[in-house]
């Protein structure tokens, strides 16, 4: 005799499938420039200059999938509680946000001096642990203009900051320093690590062992402006401007005009570029821009950043939560008895 036992064997398999959404430039509604991005508990959270040339707050907006953005507003900074006596008049530009351990850190420019702030989650709330005094007061020499600060942190736990522009539209300058273990007071004196053709808005990104200094040139009110870059071996460089630089730049046939002030991010194994152009139709002389995003690539056997196209649509990473059907086996056991 042979027994035959029928056993089920129920199996649940959850997978995620990737796919991609279509996002269209720009990304994010209104006019809004300068972005840094951050991500956090499944959330992205996009930091913005309020346009034209900045409010008394300014915006953030949070995404799960960077096409639905809900706009927050912050408790700090502002353009009353960052300001000292040297301040001017300039209102709350150009934002960085990082995290460093379970901490945010940010670095603002109000009045054209660099403030910091930080906070257990990306909506705050925020405080400044200088208490009324900036990072970097102003510089009463007009040798350069104290804003748009990055920070980076590298592979060693080093963080960074890079910072400056220029007077009048001319002769930007870049300085950087180590940040101490607060992340709100330099560890080294600032240094002067400027590449040919910088003007302003610094962005490093580090790559295969490499530092690649970013930035933009032209002006942000023109056609002109655009994102430059330039390569070196360490933090403070020196860096020079590489070959095929620019990588990204006004392009007419696509209608994008002016686009600059960047930050780079990666997810799910993509780059990202994040950001601002000229808003249609294209007025120069003003500063109504949008925040866009466009993919990047790297040039590993040459060291480079290959051009970016700034396309008006970007495929960008959606998941998918699928459930498999349920799979019934039968096995078949022999006794070993058999009818005779």
């Amino acid at each position: 005799m042979v027994l035959s036992i029928n056993v089920f064997i129920q199996t649940q398999i959850l997978a995620q499938t990737e796919s991609t959404v279509e996002l269209h430039n720009p990304v994010i509604p209104g006019t809004f420039a300068d972005p840094s991005v951050v991500e956090h508990e499944g959330k992205f959270y996009v930091y913005a200059t309020i346009d034209p040339w900045g409010g008394d707050s300014l915006a953030c907006w949070a995404s799960d999938d960077f096409q639905n953005w809900e706009l927050h507003k912050l408790n700090y900074p502002t353009k009353l509680a960052c300001t000292s006596s040297l301040s001017n008049g300039n209102k709350v530009w150009a934002p960085s946000v990082v995290k460093r351990g379970d901490t945010f850190y940010m670095y603002v420019s109000v009045g054209s001096e660099v403030w910091c702030g930080l906070a257990k989650h990306p909506l705050g709330e925020w405080r400044n642990p200088l208490g009324d005094k900036p990072l970097i007061a102003f510089d009463t020499t007009k040798y350069y203009h104290v804003i748009d600060a990055e920070a980076f942190i590298d592979d060693d736990g080093k963080a960074y900051l890079y910072w400056g522009s220029g007077w009048e539209w001319i002769n930007g300058h870049c300085f950087a320093a180590e940040l101490g273990n607060d992340m709100c007071s330099f560890k080294t004196k600032p240094v002067e690590v400027t590449p040919k053709n910088y003007f302003e808005a610094p962005f490093m990104v580090k790559h295969n062992g490499k530092y690649f200094l970013t930035y933009s040139d032209g002006k942000t009110i023109e056609d002109t402006y655009k994102v430059r870059y330039a390569v070196g071996d360490s933090p403070f460089g020196p860096f020079e401007e590489a070959a095929n630089s620019p990588i990204l730049e006004t392009n007419d046939s696509l209608q994008v005009y002016g686009p600059g002030h960047h930050a780079f991010f990666s997810f799910r194994g993509k780059n990202y570029i994040l950001y601002h152009r000229h808003s249609l139709p294209f007025v120069p002389g003003t500063a109504n821009r949008q925040i866009c995003i466009n993919e990047f690539e790297f040039d590993d056997e040459n060291n480079r950043i290959v051009k970016i196209i700034p396309l008006n649509t970007q495929l960008f990473p959606k998941v998918n939560n699928v459930l498999f059907e349920k799979n019934r086996t039968t096995i078949f056991i022999s006794t070993g008895m058999k009818n005779r």
